[in-house]
C-alpha cells in the first residue's frame, strides 16, 4: 500500500529571510498541496524561537522544513539532531552553503518532488561547545568578515560577502593559533581556522573541497600566514577549491577539534553557519549521523 501523504512544518524567519524568504515558500506550498500533502507555516521571530517552533513541529511527527539561508537552515536543522526527526531544507538565504553541498535543488518541481519522495539520509552535525552546528565552525578573518557581511543588509548575494572579506582583510593582523585534532596540538599562525563538515561557506567557496557530511569527520583547514596578495590569490582559488595545494594551506582531519589563541590579551570571534555564536576557545566535536534529512 502506498505510505501517507508526509506532513510539512515550514519554519521562516521573515525578520532575517526577508519577503524572499516567504515568498519562496508559496509555489513550494502549493506544489505539495496539490500533491496532497499538508502544511503548516509558522513565523518565527528569531533564531531561538526558530528552534522551538521546530522541535514541537517534530514532536507531533512532521517533517520540518528550513527556509532561508544558513544562519536560518543550521539553526532548525540543528534543534532536530539528535531526535530521529526528518528535517528538509528551503534554500532562500544569501549563502545557502548546506543545501549546496547537499545538491538540494532550488527549483519549485524538483524540490516538491524530493520533499515528497525522498527517503531521508543521516548526515553528521557538528557540538561546537553545545551548540549544534551543519556547516562548519571558523576562527579567524573569515569569522569577522561574516560580522561585516551580516550588518550589510542592505547588500544582496556576494556583494556583502565581498565587501565584508575585503574591509576585513585590509584590518586583519595574523593571529597565533593552537590547534588540537583528537589530542595533537597544532601551533600555527595564519588567517583562520575551519572545522568543516560540509565543504562550502561563505556564499559558495569551496574551503574544504574534501569534505563530507557522512564521514564521521572534520576537514580541518588552516590558511597560514602569508603576504596579502598571496591571500587574495588563495581567496579566489576558494571557488573551485585548489587553494588547498598551496603550501600556506594545511588540511587534517578529525574527530574533534579544539581552536584556541596562544597569544594573550587578543580575542577572536569564531562563526557558525552564516552567525557568530561566541569568541574564541571553541571545541567542535563531530556527531556522526545525527540528523535525518532530505537530500539526494
Amino acid at each position: 500500500m502506498p505510505s501517507a501523504p508526509r506532513v510539512f512544518t515550514a519554519v521562516v524567519n521573515p525578520a532575517a529571510g526577508g519577503p524572499a524568504a516567504a515568498a519562496s515558500l508559496v509555489p513550494l506550498a502549493r506544489a505539495l498541496r496539490g500533491a496532497g500533502a499538508e502544511i503548516l507555516v509558522e513565523y518565527s521571530r528569531g533564531l531561538e524561537h526558530a528552534a522551538t517552533l521546530a522541535r514541537s513541529a517534530a514532536k507531533r511527527g512532521h517533517v520540518v522544513l528550513g527556509v532561508g539561508g544558513d544562519g536560518m537552515v543550521g539553526r532548525v536543522g540543528g534543534a532536530l539532531a539528535g531526535t530521529g526527526a526528518v528535517f528538509g531544507i528551503v534554500p532562500a538565504g544569501r549563502g545557502n552553503d548546506f543545501a549546496r553541498q547537499l545538491g538540494v535543488p532550488s527549483g519549485t518541481a524538483e524540490l516538491a518532488s524530493l520533499l515528497l519522495e525522498r527517503k531521508p539520509r543521516e548526515v553528521d552535525v557538528i557540538d561546537a561547545g553545545g551548540i549544534p552546528v551543519l556547516g562548519s565552525v571558523y576562527a579567524g578573518v573569515d569569522a569577522v568578515a561574516n560580522g561585516n557581511a551580516n550588518r550589510a543588509r542592505l547588500l544582496r548575494g556576494s556583494a556583502a560577502y565581498y565587501i565584508g572579506a575585503l574591509r576585513a582583510v585590509l584590518a586583519w593582523r595574523p593571529a597565533d593559533y593552537r590547534v588540537t585534532v583528537d589530542g595533537e596540538v597544532l601551533e600555527r599562525r595564519g588567517y583562520t581556522v575551519v572545522a568543516a563538515n560540509s565543504g562550502f561557506y561563505g556564499f559558495g567557496r569551496r574551503i574544504a573541497p574534501a569534505a563530507r557530511v557522512d564521514d564521521g569527520l572534520l576537514d580541518v583547514v588552516i590558511i597560514k600566514d602569508a603576504p596579502r596578495p598571496l591571500f587574495f590569490a588563495v581567496m579566489r582559488e576558494l571557488e573551485r577549491g585548489t587553494h588547498v595545494r598551496r603550501p600556506q594551506v594545511e588540511v587534517v582531519r578529525g574527530k574533534e577539534v579544539r581552536i584556541e589563541l596562544a597569544e594573550p590579551g587578543r580575542t577572536l570571534p569564531y562563526g557558525a553557519d552564516g552567525e557568530l555564536p561566541g569568541r574564541l576557545p571553541v571545541t567542535a566535536r563531530v556527531l556522526p549521523g545525527a540528523l535525518r534529512v532530505l537530500a539526494p
